[in-house]
């Protein structure tokens, strides 16, 4: 059943990961703007956003297998609409299409995972969960360099569709068949408010970054506001709402939230500075910059085991205090960047980097899931997506921010290094932050 779902999900985490590298590349060929091309990336990631509160309602009501072959459906069918869009505005449009499905699919693979595991192993359960994850910044960039060095920006969507193909014929046949399901009533009242809520807090983030940042507060508050608004409509409904947020009481949910933010930023804020300190300081191509980043990518798939098996034996706590204490130690060289720094010593450094994020990336989501019923956790895992979608949006907008002031004014790589230099400082910080919190989280569990 794992590998099932994991072939599937590979199409959505590969495609998210090649786009990183693609912006340029499009706006040359389909001759537009790089602001109009960059909402081909933004509009993914919107409806992402808005997809992830609806996936608990969808599941109950289509059933989770149906739901899955649904959503690999509609990925397919956006990346194939994507491969034969004439102009920016159809890309963009068939982008929607692609996120719905892949908005689905993340959420929903992990409780189809964590329901069948039911609750034994949540450590090792978690391993297998996340190794898309870790496959996808391996992978995913150097593909990019490779299909766009080698063909047609198309390629970049044609790629998905080998991967929905076998993962619809593996589910069709391998997951289980659903069991009776209760009416459920949409809370039209919760959509309307957290599913634009989240959606306008993570387009705000992405823009807090850019030249109108200040601008981009205004639906960052709105988001706020809305999710804010939800918070209290959803404590007065209870389990009828779309998201059940009385699960926060449980106090490993409640950590695990907090702790997935966090590492959502540690993660992802520093995955635009790496790769963006090599092309600005030290002349690297995207493909040479994707090349350099590999050593992460497998830090964190081959700590993926180690992780599992000492968060089962161990409880989640003291793994993950010890995997983000190695990752903020890895983050401190990164402070100290020149333009002359050894790549061999950032890579040996972005290897335990990758290793401290793995084990810590297990340990944080499997203790969202410790102490739950089956039926609490298609929301728990909704919770633990989105904080860690909006995680990852205020880390990257953070250190985007910090890098465009660090670096205004710099022209030379020795002072661009300077403002790289600073912008990891506070990543480090970010991380750090985290250790202490780690002590909330569940210790040893049964």
């Amino acid at each position: 059943m794992t590998l099932t779902l994991i072939v599937g999900a590979l199409a959505a985490i590969f495609d998210s990961t090649i786009m990183s590298v693609a912006i340029d590349d499009l706006a040359r060929q389909l001759h537009t703007s790089l602001g109009t091309v960059q909402w081909v990336s933004t509009a993914y990631l919107l409806t992402l956003g808005a997809t992830i509160p609806a996936v608990g309602w969808a599941q109950s009501v289509v059933g989770g297998k149906r739901l899955w072959i649904i959503a690999l459906g509609a990925f397919g069918a956006g990346s194939l609409l994507c491969a034969v869009a004439w102009d920016a505005p159809s890309l963009i449009a068939f982008r929607v299409i692609q996120a719905i499905g892949g908005g689905t699919m993340m959420p929903l693979m992990t409780t189809l995972i964590m329901q069948a595991a039911k609750g034994r192993g949540i450590g090792r359960t978690m391993s297998l969960i996340t190794v898309p994850t870790a496959l996808g910044p391996i992978i995913g960039p150097v593909l990019g360099g490779i299909i766009l060095h080698l063909g047609d920006w198309r390629w970049i969507f044609l790629f998905n569709l080998p991967f929905c193909i076998a993962g619809g014929y593996l589910a069709a046949r391998h997951l289980p068949a659903d069991g009776p399901r209760p009416r459920v009533r949409l809370d039209v009242v919760g959509l309307l408010l957290l599913s634009p809520g989240v959606a306008a807090a993570v387009y705000g983030l992405s823009q807090l970054g850019g030249p109108g940042g200040l601008r981009a507060a205004l639906p960052s508050a709105a988001g706020l506001v809305l999710i804010a608004g939800y918070v209290g409509w959803a404590l007065r409904r209870g389990p009828d709402a779309l998201v059940n947020v009385r699960l926060l009481r449980h106090r490993a949910l409640a950590s695990s939230s907090v702790l997935v933010f966090l590492s959502g930023a540690a993660l992802f804020g520093p995955m635009l500075l790496l790769p963006l300190y090599w092309q600005q300081v030290r002349g690297e191509d995207p493909l040479g910059a994707a090349l350099l980043l590999i050593p992460q990518g497998v830090g964190a798939l081959a700590s993926r085991a180690v992780g599992g098996r000492y968060m089962d034996r161990f409880g989640p706590r003291p793994v993950a205090v010890a995997a983000l204490a190695c990752t903020c130690a890895a983050t401190v060289p990164f402070g100290f960047v020149t333009a002359t720094t050894s790549d061999i010593a950032l890579m040996a450094t972005l290897f335990v980097r990758g290793a401290g994020l793995g084990v810590a990336t297990i340990a944080l989501m499997g203790a969202a899931f410790v102490g739950l019923e089956r039926q609490e956790i298609p929301g728990a895992s909704i919770i633990s997506r989105v904080a860690q979608q909006v995680g990852g949006s205020a880390g990257t907008a953070v250190l985007a921010m910090i890098l465009q002031r660090t670096s205004t004014g710099a022209h030379t790589p020795a002072a661009l290094a300077s403002g790289f230099g600073d912008a990891f400082w506070w990543a480090t910080a970010i991380t750090a932050l985290a250790v202490p919190l780690c002590l909330l989280l569940p210790g040893r569990t049964p």
